[in-house]
């Protein structure tokens, strides 16, 4: 704690004191009030001002304090001051003294209470930051909300202070009134209770959750604004409880969790079930990657103590194997494993017509319209292709038509340095591929930190890849019956031949043919959805790469269950959704996986942090493998175990950050990390031990003094 909190608790402390030790308490009290009015009323005759400046005065100091007497001195504003002049001052100084608690419990207390609690308060920050003048106006007017305890618990909320003082004024002025006004007549009431009747409670209550009601009748308006001009296109009744249109993880999840619950639901999809990832996506890459690591280990013999060992690759054989690893899980996400689960499977194309009917060309050429309660958009993604001049004429390669590949590429021109580029960089130059990489931005992967990219990087660069950081395309080009990529690097073309180029620069959402436009819902990169992923109909919902903003096989699912149970039981119950813990992993060699900041976004987002760093050299099992390369960086709160993001560079990355992402959901700090039993010797111990050494820097140095002390104590 610093000099100016430390200061301020005991200026606080000692007023606190002082109200009890000397018992201010009986000036606040309705029997003293009574027996001294003729008292200050005649002092407020003579002096009007003054006894005005000293009643505000007073009154600001104990609402700021949260002394009990406040509504003693609301009844005695009336009594003095009538009903006017009483209802002034009352209103604001109890305004501002509501706000100097409020700021007194945001200096003193916030801090520490955001670092300690603050993922189980992401929620309830989100909520105020958004709808905070909804809730604090809510609760000034119901009187059974104690309001110093209001004053102090939204000083521990990101709501701006400017906003608190204004709705506090609003919000308390009703109950100001009722309780100035019965100051008027002070020689009729025996107590404070008898002045709120259950009946005027109840009033204040429903004043109360007006706002609620009113944001709920706004959103109902808009909807039925919305929904005008199909009002005549509404059917009586619906065939199914839910259309999902789009069959990869997205779709497939929603359709599942849908006939999971009963409700009848009918999940289209044009070309294949399980989309980009099974087909052409994370399971052919992986695939493709594993066969690549096998040559790299064939190529590491020595390392292992082998003298020499040998490969001989077939290429076709390769992207066989990719297929024949494809058509193995296939079964996970076909027709016949969803129509037993209870899912209506339409193998053909959909279009949204109006808010509740679906048109479905079948690929058998059959049309037909399905009515449904609600729409799931899951049409995923494709790869981007950027309108480089010339491209069109180079018979480009894409993460969609590789896998078709038989022939081997000698030379190899990969466009992009993020994952996928990444991935299939270093998988094609292990296969023996002459790889050249271009990357526009200053490094690879950038997304991750900086020593991040620099490990991958070093490691493409040793293995004999060529990468061109910096450089941007400009024109495709064919010169004497050779292909070139004409870029520019450090403000001066360089000519790149090659033989076949793979654009890997990202993905588009797939937003056209669905009858988005003609519904004119909103889209910009991506569908547009608030928390709950509806669109402006708020029975047809979007998930996964559509969506956004992850694009990752994993957080579709996770989308595609907020999507399901929103749109099978709103209004009833809603989720909004939830990315506090998303993680996610990039599959080169080394592996680099990451959950929650780095140090760029901390940097970027103004967070502080703390980072500890494990060097994987350093761990025996990785030297046992000979993969001792990489580390393991956490991000923590200042002086606290909690973990605000990790990043794992190194042999099983992806799975070992998973203990992260179970820490970070559930809470669980470092401390409790290493408190916990790692399998010896394995990867996993690498957590522990940058659990470990936080531990040692955070040692209390001065306790381990007196412990040394008394064990020398001990010895003599």
């Amino acid at each position: 704690m610093n000099k100016k909190k430390l200061g301020l608790v005991i200026f606080l402390l000692a007023l606190v004191a002082s109200y009890f030790i000397f018992d201010l308490g009986r000036f606040f009290s309705l029997d003293f009030l009574k027996s001294q009015q003729a008292a200050i009323e005649a002092y407020r005759v003579a002096n009007p001002w003054t006894t005005a400046g000293i009643f505000f005065a007073v009154y600001v100091a104990v609402t700021a304090l949260s002394f009990p007497g406040a509504a003693v001195l609301t009844l005695a504003a009336g009594a003095i001051f009538g009903l006017l002049t009483g209802l002034i001052i009352v209103s604001f100084a109890s305004s501002i003294g509501a706000t100097l608690a409020f700021l007194a419990s945001r200096f003193l207390l916030r801090d520490w209470v955001q670092n300690r609690f603050g993922d189980r308060l992401k929620a309830l920050n989100a909520g105020v930051k958004k709808d905070g003048a909804f809730y604090l106006f809510t609760l000034r007017l119901v009187p059974a909300f104690p309001f110093f305890v209001i004053n102090l618990v939204m000083g521990l909320t990101p709501i701006r202070a400017t906003t608190f003082y204004w709705v506090s004024q609003i919000g308390m002025l009703a109950g100001t009134i009722v309780y100035v006004n019965a100051g008027t007549q002070l020689g009729q009431i025996d107590s404070l209770a008898g002045i709120l009747s259950p009946g005027l409670i109840g009033s204040f209550v429903l004043l109360g959750i007006f706002p609620l009601i009113a944001k709920r009748i706004v959103a109902a308006v808009q909807a039925k604004k919305v929904y005008a001009q199909w009002a005549d296109k509404k059917p009586a009744t619906f065939d199914r409880n839910l259309v999902v249109i789009g069959g990869g993880s997205a779709g497939l999840v929603s359709a599942y969790i849908a006939a999971a619950v009963k409700s009848k639901v009918t999940l289209i999809e044009r070309h294949k079930l399980g989309g980009d990832c099974l087909n052409t996506g994370c399971v052919p890459s992986k695939a493709l990657i594993r066969s690549a690591k096998f040559l790299s280990h064939v190529e590491r013999a020595r390392e292992f103590g082998i003298d020499s060992a040998e490969a001989k690759m077939d290429f076709a054989k390769v992207m066989e194997r990719v297929q024949s690893v494809v058509k193995a899980i296939e079964p996970h996400d076909s027709v016949e494993r969803y129509t037993g689960l209870g899912v209506d499977v339409v193998e053909g194309s959909a279009k949204i017509t109006s808010p509740w009917t679906v048109e479905v060309s079948h690929n058998d050429g059959r049309v037909e319209t399905l009515s449904t309660r609600a729409i799931i958009i899951a049409t995923g993604a494709r790869p981007f292709v950027p309108p480089i001049p010339g491209i069109e004429d180079m018979d480009y390669l894409t993460s969609d038509n590789l896998w078709d590949l038989r022939e081997q590429p000698r030379r190899l021109l990969v466009l992009g340095g993020g994952p996928i580029g990444s991935e299939l960089t270093q998988a094609f130059a292990r296969l023996g591929s002459q790889v050249t990489q271009v990357e526009m931005l200053p490094r690879i992967m950038s997304r991750e930190d900086e020593d991040v990219s620099q490990e991958v990087m070093a490691r493409f660069i040793a293995e004999g890849i060529d990468v061109r950081v910096g450089t941007k395309a400009k024109q495709f080009v064919i010169e004497d019956g050779e292909k070139v990529l004409i870029a520019e690097h450090e403000g001066k073309d360089v000519r790149i031949p090659f033989d076949a180029v793979l654009v890997a620069v990202g993905r588009a959402a797939n937003l056209k043919g669905f009858g988005l436009e003609e519904m004119g819902i909103p889209t910009g990169k991506t569908v547009e959805t608030n928390a709950l992923l509806q669109t402006i109909y708020p029975n047809i919902y979007a998930a996964g790469d559509v969506a956004g903003p992850f694009q990752f096989t994993h957080t579709a699912a996770h989308q595609a269950w907020y999507a399901a149970v929103n749109a099978l039981f709103d209004p009833f119950k809603t989720f909004k959704a939830d990315y506090s813990v998303i993680p996610w992993a990039t599959f080169v060699e080394p592996e680099v996986a990451r959950v929650g900041l780095n140090e760029a976004d901390a940097r970027a987002e103004g967070i502080a942090y703390e980072v500890t760093k494990f060097g994987i050299d350093d761990l025996d099992r990785a030297i046992a493998d000979s993969e001792a390369h990489g580390f393991v960086k956490v991000l923590t709160v200042p002086g606290k175990d909690r973990i605000l993001g990790v990043t794992i560079v190194g042999e099983h990355a992806g799975d070992l950050i998973a203990e992260y992402v179970l820490a970070m959901k559930h809470g669980i700090g470092l401390n409790k990390i290493l408190g916990t039993i790692h399998i010896y010797p394995t990867m996993a111990e690498a957590n522990k031990y940058v659990a470990g050494e936080w531990k040692r820097a955070h040692a209390p140095q001065k306790l381990l003094e007196w412990v040394g002390r008394f064990h020398a104590w001990r010895r003599a």
